[in-house]
């Protein structure tokens, strides 16, 4: 927290139990029937605290709305801005006369126009000067791919419902929205308290269901409707299911992204490119994700248009050719340390986080120098955007570094880019899930040899012998590990058959000779 704003805080709290004192000095004197000099000068007294508490919350209030935590300001700003934008047919509720959809929004002739033009600079920006690879894909996506790259499991949000009603709550937004609403409307809270809804609010996003139901039941957050309590908030899969064909028996989804599309065609974008690294594909279509509670207008809807890239690059040479054209650019930089020790964004020079290490790799820099000069040239405020790295628990286990371009808007900071170093794990998810080697190849100047160890199990004598089974079977013994498949086949060059425990039936089975080869 601001010092300033701590120090007017434990002013304000100490100034209210002063004025609590004396009050009850007031009513304790009359209650007692005190001189009426005495009763006066207390009273007296009394006012002038009250006089000082109240300009204490007058600073403080004005501290609040200056550094940008106060909202009616920017309320005020949003809705004249927002009256003007659909009067004038930039956009609106789509479905109008049927009294809407929350999350649906229909773009007018000049919204049509500013998109248009945005995406137009897009293109020429990344697309045509970096020489990347355009893709268009289908919205509708098999099950399959998306079972594969994790969004069937794990693309959900926390929420929670009305006991009485089953209205729909998004969990982390009633949690969000009683901080905010307490730092920025409740002056009488210490500064301990303050400081502690600022770190929920930095924090929340981390939450397990178990800790944002435990926070949502200590501060007491009710239906904001009906006052009603809430459920222990549950995953919801923001995912629009459909099926494709007739018969109903190919289960699918709108992509939530556009990124799944570029990952499936790998192999041969990577042909295309003349089986050379590095290179990048893009895409840009409509999304679909169906948001418990869309809000904030045009930023959280069910129905939008991204542009993604996808760069593929050696993941043992991270260097960039072009770096040096943006490593001299300075601007708000948010690290993880500085997050983490409470303190603002700084300007730093991109070239020098990537040499102490702050961005991991000069590709991942490139990226947010020309994501930088992207949002600049397009007209947002230098001093309204910064870019702030993913916090250790905020990433995935296979990432080796994110960063969000986060743009400074009437609702506070807003993710608008992400960039981040994914790893290989998307096409290997899809390489194991499809059975298609999503990988590409490194010619050596000298021949390389290699042991390698290679299970190949006999399925025809594995099928005779297991029937229903055989699967099974199969995928235990071509999991087994070095020391695991010599033990066994040692056993079998001597003995011809080995006992063999399958997991996944929990039971032994006997394998012989012939079912079998390992070398």
């Amino acid at each position: 927290m601001d010092a300033t704003e701590q120090s007017l805080r434990q002013s304000l709290s100490e100034k209210s139990s002063s004025v609590e004192a004396q009050g009850n000095a007031v009513r304790a004197l009359k209650a007692s029937r005190a001189a009426k000099p005495e009763i006066d000068a207390a009273i007296e007294q009394l006012n002038k605290l009250k006089l000082e508490k109240s300009t204490v919350e007058k600073e403080l209030q004005s501290i609040i709305s200056s550094s940008g935590n106060g909202s009616l300001n920017r309320e005020a700003f949003r809705k004249a801005v927002v009256n003007t934008l659909e009067r004038r047919l930039f956009y609106i509720p789509s479905f109008k006369i049927y009294s809407g959809v929350a999350g649906l929004f229909d773009y007018g002739p000049p919204g049509c126009a500013i998109k248009s033009n945005v995406l137009s600079f897009w293109r020429q920006h990344f697309i045509l000067e970096e020489n990347m690879l355009e893709v268009d894909c289908p919205c509708v996506t098999p099950e399959v791919v998306l079972k594969a790259s994790g969004h069937v499991d794990k693309f959900t949000d926390l929420m929670v419902k009305d006991e009485k009603t089953g209205t729909c709550y998004r969990a982390d937004h009633l949690l969000k929205d009683y901080c905010t609403e307490k730092l920025e409307k409740d002056l009488t809270i210490s500064a301990e308290k303050a400081a502690e809804l600022k770190d929920v609010l930095a924090v929340m996003e981390d939450f397990s269901p178990e800790q944002l139901g435990a926070k949502i039941r200590e501060y007491g957050i009710t239906a904001p409707d009906t006052k009603n309590p809430l459920s222990d908030p549950y995953p919801f899969n923001l995912m629009f299911q459909t099926s494709i064909g007739p018969s109903g028996l190919i289960p699918g989804y709108m992509r939530p992204e556009t990124a799944q599309g570029i990952f499936v065609n790998f192999k041969d974008l990577y042909y295309y490119n003349g089986k050379k690294l590095p290179f990048a594909a893009a895409q840009i279509g409509q999304a679909f994700r169906n948001e418990i509670s869309p809000r904030q207008g045009l930023l959280r809807v069910r129905e939008f248009t991204l542009a993604e890239i996808e760069h593929f690059v050696d993941p043992e040479n991270k260097s960039h050719p072009k770096f040096s054209d943006v490593a001299k650019l300075e601007f708000l930089m948010f690290p993880r340390e500085e997050q983490m020790s409470g303190q603002s964004a700084k300007k730093l020079c991109l070239g020098e986080a990537v040499a102490k290490g702050t961005v991991n790799n000069e590709t991942l820099g490139y990226f947010i120098g020309r994501v930088y000069l992207f949002l600049t040239r397009l007209g947002i405020d230098k001093e309204r955007l910064r870019f702030r790295q993913h916090l250790a628990n905020e990433m995935a286990h296979y990432a080796a570094d994110c960063w969000d371009a986060e743009i400074e808007s009437s609702y506070g900071w807003i993710e608008c880019v992400g960039i981040a170093d994914r790893s290989a794990y998307d096409l290997r998810a899809h390489s194991d899930k499809s059975g298609t080697p999503l990988v590409a190849e490194e010619k050596f100047a000298e021949p390389k040899e290699v042991e390698k160890l290679v299970i190949t199990p006999v399925k025809k004598e594995l099928g005779l012998a297991f029937k229903g089974n055989q699967k099974n079977v199969v995928e235990s013994l071509e999991a087994m590990n070095e020391e695991e498949a010599m033990e066994m086949k040692a056993t079998l060059e001597s003995k011809g058959e080995v006992e063999f425990y399958v997991c996944t039936l929990k039971k032994s089975v006997n394998i012989k000779k012939n079912m079998v080869s390992i070398s």
